[in-house]
């Protein structure tokens, strides 16, 4: 009887050992569909790297800043050492590209008042500097490129509720479950949000100081801000809403001057938006459908001149957010699923563009001067990503270093952030 049941315990050890490697995702491997090494650089569940146009990294390119369940903190892109900067619900900014100090939104409730501050922490002492104290209705979005400014916008509405803080939308929470809500409602909440028309203005804080300036008062609808990375007097912002009824993309000057629309539609039904800037601040990426849902590119227009290039890409190829490497040789998506715009059948992926030109072979004959540069992606693919829920948009980009290309995936069940080598991985 002993032997029997010494022989049972035995067997179910085997098993449980079995169960615990299948259910503890592997943290590094080789993508068995794309030849591609895939790490995991976050530790804890519920870890997320940033937005795709929002500078994570430190001004050395070494460490990268990430969220996580309760906090924020700094990868170390070489060793992948993971250290805690800070406990709490705080909302991340940026990290500022010259003193590579984290530009985060905190909360701070003293005697049931809750009080909105914008606040930098120093990567390497942990120090935490109070720098604005935010009234209601104004949010700080971004940092401009020498340190001097951010960028906001002021909003005049009644019905704020009782659990504003800093908002961020599905791109922000943790929790999958809600992310999904979120994605559900999202479509009727931009309709309803774009038809309140409430009073709204830009404005710009200065750190030096502490004056205010507003600009582009008026009654649509301002978002996704985003100062130049290297014109530290230039910023791009958006007219939010469905794409198809808003022009999106505009830039204007601190000193509220040259208000510029980017993209000016020539068709119905005409989408652009999810634009970011190059890494030398010279070009203004972003997704075009011309119209929505049937024809993609990822579209420049270089902001000295106005001259435009288009390249072409196919509907699987489509992703929620495109971006391009620092050297603007490359250029990444991070796919869909079914149920987005592109209704894309197997979209689920994250890609590598490699971009190319269409050769002008008018002769001279035709004024190109005017014209739209077209090109087309040839692309390769770098991780399957079947296995990743959309309701968290993975949000690609590229390591400084040019190795890597970082993303966030719930692809083994919790939010974590990864990153995928661009080099295929050597066969042994």
């Amino acid at each position: 009887m002993n032997r029997y049941c010494s022989l049972i315990i035995a067997v179910i050890s085997v098993f449980a050992i079995q169960l615990r490697a299948q259910t503890n995702s592997p943290t590094d491997w080789i993508d068995a569909d794309t030849g591609h090494r895939v790490v995991q650089l976050s530790t804890e569940p519920g870890s997320e790297s940033l937005y795709f146009n929002l500078n994570p990294f430190t001004p050395d390119g070494k460490r990268m800043v990430i969220t996580t369940s309760n906090g924020i903190a700094l990868v170390d892109l070489q060793t992948r050492a993971v250290e805690k900067i800070i406990e709490g619900r705080v909302h991340i900014i940026m990290v500022g590209r010259q003193t590579g100090k984290i530009y985060i939104g905190q909360a701070e409730i003293i005697a049931g008042v809750t009080n909105r501050w914008i606040c930098r922490i120093d990567p390497n002492t942990k120090a935490v500097e109070k720098i604005l104290k935010l009234q209601r209705g104004q949010e700080i979005s971004t940092v401009n490129a020498d340190e001097t400014l951010l960028g906001g916008t002021f909003t005049e509405r009644s019905d704020w509720g009782t659990n504003n803080f800093f908002s961020g939308g599905p791109n922000r929470r943790n929790d999958l479950a809600a992310q999904n809500i979120y994605r559900g409602k999202k479509g009727a909440m931009m309709e309803d949000r774009l038809a309140k028309r409430y009073p709204m203005e830009l404005f710009f804080y200065n750190l030096t100081t502490g004056e205010t300036k507003s600009f582009n008062r008026g009654t649509d609808w301002l978002g996704h801000l985003q100062f130049s990375p290297t014109d530290p007097k230039l910023l791009m912002f958006c007219h939010e809403g469905p794409w198809h009824k808003v022009d999106r993309i505009w830039t204007i000057r601190t000193d509220g001057s040259d208000l510029q629309l980017i993209h000016q539609r020539t068709m119905v039904m005409e989408i652009a938006g999810h634009e970011f800037f190059s890494a030398d601040g010279k070009t203004i990426w972003y997704d075009l459908q011309t119209p929505r849902g049937e024809d993609f590119w990822v579209a420049g227009c270089e902001i000295a001149t106005g001259k435009r290039t288009w390249y072409h890409l196919q509907r699987d190829e489509w992703g929620v957010h495109f971006n391009v490497s620092p050297d603007g040789k490359l250029f990444s998506s991070d796919g869909g699923d079914d149920k987005m715009v592109a209704h894309a059948d197997h979209g689920k992926w994250m890609y590598l563009f490699r971009p190319e030109l269409i050769d002008d072979k008018s002769a001279g004959n035709v004024e190109t001067k005017n014209l739209i540069q077209t090109g087309v992606f040839r692309s390769e693919k770098l991780v399957n990503m079947a296995k990743h829920d959309y309701a968290l948009e993975p949000n690609g980009m590229f390591s400084p270093d040019l190795k890597w290309l970082i993303f966030r995936s719930n692809l083994s069940g919790a939010n974590q952030c990864y990153a995928v080598e661009l080099a295929p991985a050597k066969k042994n």
